[in-house]
């Protein structure tokens, strides 16, 4: 079938969602959630055979890597997002104008929205949960990498809509051509909406060539900085999960920022990263400091594209700064926008730092690692937006929503 067929599919699948009642739409993501647990041989062996074509030392390798674990907390995620509250059809602003028209403000669905993503098959079930509980149909268009884990996941979808009496088009996995991505990016007329997940490539290149609205969800360069009034306990635990908790993740730690006269406390935080052999890419300053405990073969110099690097890996990098104005200025020249900590015990410094780092989520005395819909109470997330139109951060339901007015009238017409 050529993609503009399936394409005109999901759009009409997707006009036919609005007629679904959200009880049903309930019970679909419940039944779903039970569909992957009893599923998990299946789609782990799918995977399987995609990560047998990845090279394990590949950062994305444990991003396309499923487990029974990890499918057990996508079928709670999709339980959570079930027992959300509906977010369409609600009532924004409502006003009754002078001429007897009432006017109200109400949310409805996108209505088709686009979803390019790498090695990451979780997203599959994630945005899908997510686009169909806030009446969206969804296009997929998932990287080679995962395609016989995608294939699996969304034929289990599609049987479940089909149980459920709601058309199998709601939902269009994709080939992963390099083609098809460059149709569905023209796709006007069908896809409302396209949300890239992935490498700050995959996201320069969508925003580049896409004819249709874009919301990037950028690549998480992530700081931490210990600022001179900083507790070394907690900087100790803070620093180590941010950065070893899953290291191929956007949340993850990629630079540690310290203030020059804490640098005494480098050894010990150097000493818990050994323990999951993280490489550090140490500025002059730091050098001295980490060597005492670091072995050689773990501790390289940093050059300048150590910084405002995300390594998605074991790996970090170490700068030293004279002054907490200095922390922001390296902070906000590398950030990618995504996750920003500071820990400190100095309230007034945690304002300030709140109120002048520019990213979606910023942390005090707490890892970078929270950074998820989740997480953050949202059920799951559809991706992490850098951006400030329209949605930033973690986007769940509310972000999927768009709104309409409705007026009813009794005969009212406007003068000339």
């Amino acid at each position: 079938m050529k993609i503009e067929q399936q394409l005109q599919k999901t759009l009409e699948a997707s006009q036919k969602l609005n007629l679904v009642e959200h009880d049903q739409i309930v019970a679909f993501l419940k039944e779903l959630a039970a569909q992957a647990r009893s599923n998990t041989d299946l789609i782990l062996d799918e995977n399987k055979k995609d990560l047998e074509r990845m090279d394990p030392e590949d950062p994305k390798y444990d991003r396309l890597k499923l487990t029974k674990e990890r499918i057990e907390g996508i079928a709670s995620d999709i339980e959570s997002v079930a027992g959300l509250e509906n977010p369409v059809g609600k009532v924004l602003k409502e006003t009754l104008r002078p001429n007897g028209l009432q006017i109200q403000k109400i949310t409805v669905p996108f209505g088709v929205i686009g979803i390019i993503y790498e090695a990451r098959p979780n997203v599959t079930f994630d945005v899908f949960a997510l686009c169909l509980k806030s009446g969206n149909a969804c296009v997929l268009k998932g990287g080679s990498d995962a395609i016989y884990s995608n294939t699996a996941i969304v034929s289990i979808i599609q049987q479940v809509l089909k149980q459920f009496n709601i058309d199998e088009n709601t939902v269009t996995l994709l080939p992963a051509g390099r083609e098809e991505t460059n149709e569905m990016l023209r796709a006007r007329a069908y896809i409302d909406l396209i949300i890239p997940r992935g490498s700050q490539g995959l996201i320069n290149f969508v925003r580049d060539n896409a004819t249709i609205p874009v919301i990037e969800t950028g690549a998480g360069i992530c700081h931490t900085y210990f600022d001179e009034f900083g507790d070394a306990e907690k900087g100790t635990e803070i620093i180590f999960n941010a950065k070893t908790r899953r290291p191929s993740v956007c949340n993850a730690l990629d630079c540690l920022v310290i203030h020059s006269s804490r640098l005494n406390e480098l050894p010990k935080f150097a000493k818990k990263l050994l323990e999951e052999n993280v490489v550090i890419y140490a500025d002059e300053r730091s050098m001295p400091e980490i060597s005492k405990v670091y072995p050689e073969d773990l501790l390289i110099e940093a050059t300048e594209e150590s910084f405002g690097t995300e390594f998605l890996s074991l790996k970090m990098s170490v700068k030293t700064v004279d002054s907490f104005e200095e922390a922001i200025k390296q902070i906000n020249t590398h950030s990618s926008k995504h996750s920003e900590a500071i820990i400190t015990e100095d309230n007034a410094r945690i304002e300030i730092f709140r109120k002048v780092i520019d990213a979606s989520s910023v942390y005090s005395n707490a890892s970078t690692a929270f950074t998820d819909g989740a997480q953050f109470g949202l059920g799951a997330e559809i991706g992490i937006s850098t951006q400030k139109l329209h949605a930033r951060g973690p986007m769940a339901l509310e972000e999927l929503t768009s709104y309409k007015w409705i007026i009813e009238g009794n005969g009212q017409t406007r003068p000339k």
